[in-house]
């Protein structure tokens, strides 16, 4: 049969050059910055559906448990909270619309729609949404 197999072989590998990146690599550049802040604010969306579910879920079990649920929502503390939540979610909103024309391609009759035709219909569409939300919030 011959020799070794892989003769280059040795059992322990030398240590291969890994450059150092610090723990708050993400503040170098602006871009970056915005990366990292638009990920942190998907806690924001996390945290409002966890309020929601727990909503719901102190609906099903009563009105006493919903009166003590709405009765938390009113301290100071909880609406300045959610005051600072609906700013980040705001921003996540807004940084999510603004990837549409990057990430979704529309044709129509055969030729690309701008970037900008994409954003304003996404925003269109954030608009129409909220207002039927607000409608039924007021008129229910």
């Amino acid at each position: 049969m011959g020799g070794p197999v892989n003769p280059g072989y040795t059992r322990h590998h030398p240590r291969w050059h890994r450059r150092r990146i610090p723990i708050f690599w993400w503040l170098e550049k602006a871009s970056y910055t915005k990366f990292i802040a638009r990920e942190l604010t998907s806690l924001a969306v996390g945290y409002t559906a966890l309020v929601l579910m727990l909503q719901v879920w102190s609906l099903a079990r009563g009105p006493e448990s919903y009166d003590r649920f709405v009765s938390w929502l009113q301290l100071r503390p909880v609406v300045a909270l959610h005051i600072v939540m609906l700013g980040l979610l705001v921003y996540h909103s807004v940084t999510w619309l603004s990837l549409a024309p990057r990430a979704l391609v529309l044709r129509f009759a055969r030729r690309r729609l701008p970037g900008t035709v994409v954003l304003l219909m996404h925003y269109a569409a954030w608009l129409v949404a909220s207002a039927a939300v607000l409608w039924l919030l007021v008129a229910g």
